[in-house]
């Protein structure tokens, strides 16, 4: 099991930021509290593990699972770790109630040991010539086609690198990388303002008109967004960002659309148009995976065209994660 032997982080979190909130170092005559204050003691990564899970589930019995765990187990370590810092990190109550400021400051710096831990197994690595380790990228629905073809590409130049892609909202995707449970994200342009973040644009996203047959307007060639208005569609739910994104655009032409079901998957969207019961407007580069469709007819929307800009994103960090630079330079050089 790794410890940090680091103690620098923790040193300052002890001599600085809590003495700030009013807590101070015990006198020397208090023999018991200065050996729970001493920056020399090992802080178990496992711990601050512990703490991050229960941080993302704010329940303690949701978090011990996730760790594999008992939950009296989980809570044993918890308060053994107050008992070592001197300080209550949770607040307690008949359920969780959330972290003290004293807690919060401890899972700021849980998260920053975590990520170095990280960082320094995949450098030891990386100085071996073995990019390898684990690389977690959240992606919106309408980009996952695009992300499937990642492991593929990555395993030529860096075979020791596991990936998993994970669908999730634009604003998962952000919360993810800020807690450090994803390493990097692809969503759109528009959602990422955090200065903390760097963005890669990776390409355009565009929209089809995917119909029925007997519904279409026509059998080839492009469709304006009013034509598309008038059919029955079916679409994501209002909350995902693909959604609210065709929605603008048939608010700024003054259409209303005729929606007949929401979905939070393409999947089900796709299988009412087989069946001749719906359309549905999709990425461009989606439709491409989409099949017959029962002889469905897939047309570009114009008049105007829609694109929105997909980007790579992940935590400004230096040194960067050697598996994140890994996937940077495959997509960059893959455009």
């Amino acid at each position: 099991m790794l410890v940090w032997h680091d103690l620098s982080c923790l040193s300052v979190w002890l001599q600085g930021e809590v003495r700030q909130r009013g807590f101070h170092p015990p006198k020397s005559g208090q023999d018991s509290a200065l050996r729970r204050y001493r920056v020399e003691r090992v802080i178990d990564l496992r711990d601050m593990q512990l703490l991050l899970a229960l941080a993302r589930h704010h329940h303690f019995a949701r978090a011990a699972a996730e760790c594999g765990i008992s939950q009296p187990a989980f809570s044993m370590r918890i308060r053994k770790l107050e008992t070592e810092l001197d300080v209550s990190i949770v607040k307690r109550g008949n359920r969780f109630q959330g972290f003290t400021d004293e807690g919060e400051t401890v899972l700021r710096w849980g998260r920053k040991m975590l990520d170095e831990a990280k960082t320094l197994q995949q450098e030891v690595q990386s100085a071996k010539g073995n990019v390898a380790g684990g690389l977690n990228i959240g992606v919106v629905p309408t980009a996952l086609v695009y992300a499937g073809r990642i492991p593929a590409l990555l395993a030529e130049d860096y075979p020791g690198i596991e990936v998993s892609i994970r669908s999730a909202s634009s604003l998962q995707i952000l919360q993810g990388i800020e807690d450090d449970t994803l390493d990097a994200g692809i969503t759109y342009s528009d959602s990422v303002s955090n200065d903390l973040m760097d963005a890669e644009p990776l390409y355009q996203e565009r929209y089809v008109l995917v119909a029925p047959k007997d519904i279409a307007p026509r059998k080839s060639g492009s469709a304006s967004w009013s034509e598309a208005a008038a059919l029955p569609l079916s679409l994501l739910e209002p909350g995902m960002l693909n959604r609210r994104i065709l929605d603008r655009m048939f608010q700024e032409l003054g259409e209303t659309p005729k929606i007949v079901s929401e979905t939070n998957v393409f999947t089900a969207a796709l299988v009412q148009v087989r069946e001749g019961f719906a359309a549905t407007i999709i990425p461009e580069v989606l439709a491409e995976f989409t099949g017959n469709l029962n002889g469905a007819v897939v047309l570009p929307l114009e008049e105007p065209e829609l694109a929105k800009e997909i980007d790579l994103i992940f935590a400004r960090r230096q040194p960067q994660l050697p598996v994140v630079e890994a996937l940077r330079k495959t997509l960059l050089s893959n455009k």
